[in-house]
Formats: C-alpha cells, structure tokens, sequence
C-alpha cells in the first residue's frame, strides 16, 4: 500500500455509479431473467476501464472498479460460495436480521423520506436473498478471475497510482446472508472466514490492495445488535475482528485497509455508536489501514477523540473527507482542513484523504448522490488534498 510520503493521497470506499445497460444486465441476473452472458462480460470489462479513467481523470490515487460487476457488496457472494440458497424476503424475514435502524424507529417520517425519496431497489422485490443453507466454502472463482482480470486491463491502460478491490468481511455476511444451517452466529462466523480466505489472497496475489468492508463494526450497533448493551456488541465487534484476522492471516497488513460505517444512509443516525467505543477493536484487526466516516454531521467531530486515542505507530489512517449521503460539493480547502486534522494526530505520511463510504451501495437504488456530483465530489477530494500538501509539506504559502 502506497503511503503520503511526500504529498496526500487519495482514494475513496468502492462503489461507484454503474451505467445503466450494465445495471440492466445486472438487474436480469439477479431476478433469473434472461440476459447474455458474453454481451455482459464484454460491457462490464468496458465500464471496469471507463471507471478507472474517471477516478484517475478526477485526481484519485489508489482506485478501484467501482464493484461494476456486484449488484451489491454483499449479495454477490451467492455467486461464488456454496451453502448459500436463494429465497425471497418472506422466507428469511425474521429478526434481528431484518431489524429497522433504531434512528430510523425514532424518526419514522424521516424513514418514510427516506423511503420515498430513494425509491425502492428494483430489482429487490423479484431477485432471490441469499441465505446459508449448507456448509459454505468457495465454490466458483470465475467471478473473481473476472474481476481481477478486468481491473489489471483497465489499470495497465490509464496507470493509476494504486489499485484496490473490495471484498465482505464475515461479520457483515450475518445480516445480509442469514444463518439457517449452522448452530450458532460464532461457528457461521467461522464458517465464513474460512471461505472467504481464498477470495481475499487472490486479490492480493494478483497485485491489488485488499479492502475489507465491515459495516457490522459499526451500523450493526444500531440494527442486527440493538437488542445488545454496547459491551456485548463489543464482544461481537471483537469475534468478527477475530474473523477477519484469521482470514489474512497469509496476508501483510500493509496490502490491506478495512472499512467500517454506521450504515450509509441520509438520517438522523441518533444512534451510532461513538467511533471511540470501537476503535481499539478496530486497531486490533490486521489490516493497516482504516476508512471511517468523518465527513458526515454526525462523526464530523470524532477528530477530537482520536487525539486521545493510542493510534498505533504502524496504522494508517483514511478518514472520510466528503460526505457520501450529500448533493453538496465539499469545498477543497474544507478538506484541506479535515485531512490537516487527522495529519496533527498522527503525521502527514500516515493520512490518505478517502470518502464516508460508496457512492452507489445497492444497484438499482435510486442512490443519494447523483452521478455527475460524484465525480465533482472526487474531483475536489483531490483538489483539497493538493491544498494540504501545500500546507503540510510548506510547498506554498
């Protein structure tokens, strides 16, 4: 993993907006529609390579593919682990899986605007839920060869700094690919990361940068777990941390970042749990570096915690420094000032300026963020990022 040595880096959490005939075809997929599968493979590899030059055109340093192949980021492992079963919602409605955010049951007019304003996922009600159903293990790489092949093209092609690829943590698979098989949410957590260990070294092995997404270290407080004190959901954190640790364990923490949310949604978010509660668990996973939300209004102010923190020496930092949820471009030299924040706690070369989270989560959803406000989003990332070169390394006045 590249570090800010001599100036600030940039990157972003993953998803990124898909165009909409690839969207269809993804669409078809998941609702057992018919759709070419030769047609699909030539326009993903297409929108891999349009995706990178955007992201590398915007000033974005270590870049991704913008998960264009996944109709979400968790829900495309039902193509490639066995024990997962397919069913529709009512077969696997049941808590706490299903739960409602708790700041959303405190604020139900803000989840009925939520509601209208995102519109429903469109290929939701029709596609099949994954849901374990047997011992899962990794069944079928083609999806991934795919992924990775595509990503090596279009990297060789437009030369970004860095790459990286997303991949679900185990403890994020409990809520979106419910349990029905095994005895308990310990031995399914177990069960996960031993088959998710060969997706996450072969993104490394390929050459890319291994990013762990694990939202269940943070949304999961306020809805799989509500029913939990804050020191049981902490046991939980601390066994999903445990997880993903013997998962990479072959792995160097410096070819790998994890990601943790308080789920990336518009609402009052009343509920998260302070990122100080959950940092030193999150210290303890191997992966090097952290992406966090610390744009948003609700964790914009958590800076301040983390300089009483103890930050280990060897990790890195990637705070979010635009708001994922937001039409509003933030101003670069606001971003300057966050990523100067962060750069006081633990030093210039240990910050890489990121965002709160994804710009386009679920497929289909009618996401928060237009796309062309995405890319002028990323575009002053960099552009704030420049300014606090300027300031960090005394470039410019």
């Amino acid at each position: 993993m590249k570090l800010s040595t001599d100036r600030i880096l940039t990157t972003h959490v993953g998803s990124l907006p898909r165009p909409p005939d690839l969207l269809a075809m993804l669409e078809a997929r998941e609702t057992g529609q018919g759709f070419g599968e030769a047609a699909f493979e030539a326009r993903l590899t297409r929108a891999v390579r349009e995706i990178v030059e955007q992201q590398v055109a915007c000033g974005i340093d270590s870049v991704c593919d913008g998960e264009q192949s996944k109709i979400s980021y968790t829900f495309y492992v039902r193509h490639r682990l066995s024990g997962i079963g397919a069913f529709h919602g009512a077969e696997v409605d049941k808590p706490p899986q299903t739960a409602q955010h708790l700041d959303l049951v405190d604020h139900p007019d803000a989840a009925a605007r939520m509601i209208q304003l995102r519109g429903g996922v469109s290929w939701f009600a029709a596609a099949a839920v994954p849901c374990c159903t047997g011992p899962v293990a990794y069944r079928d790489r083609r999806p991934l060869d795919t992924d990775l092949k595509n990503l090596a093209a279009a990297c060789a092609a437009a030369y970004p700094g860095e790459a990286f690829m997303n991949a679900a943590s185990p403890g994020v698979l409990t809520k979106f690919v419910p349990d029905t098989f095994y005895k308990n949410e310990d031995a399914y957590v177990e069960a996960l990361a031993e088959a998710l260990q060969p997706e996450y070294e072969a993104i490394v092995g390929a050459g890319f940068v291994l990013q762990i997404d694990a939202p269940d270290l943070g949304s999961a407080r306020h809805n799989q777990y509500q029913h939990l004190s804050d020191a049981e959901f902490l046991r939980i954190a601390e066994r999903n941390i445990a997880a993903v640790n013997h998962a990479t364990r072959n792995i160097p923490p410096a070819s790998m970042r994890l990601h943790i949310c308080w789920g990336n949604y518009e609402g009052p978010h009343t509920h998260d749990i302070p990122l100080a509660k959950v940092l030193d668990t999150c210290m303890r996973a191997r992966p090097q570096a952290l992406l966090f939300e610390a744009a948003n209004p609700r964790h914009a102010h958590e800076w301040e915690d983390l300089q009483r923190a103890k930050i280990p020496d060897d990790k890195i930092l990637m705070p979010g420094c635009i708001d994922s949820t937001t039409n509003f471009v933030e101003h670069p030299r606001l971003i300057a000032q966050r990523i100067a924040q962060y750069a006081d706690i633990v030093g210039r070369e240990r910050v890489i300026a990121g965002t709160d989270c994804g710009f386009a989560t679920f497929a289909g959803q009618t996401n928060p963020v237009v796309p062309s406000v995405v890319w002028a989003k990323l575009k002053s990332l960099a552009e704030g990022a420049a300014i606090a070169t300027d300031r960090l390394w005394g470039k410019a006045a």
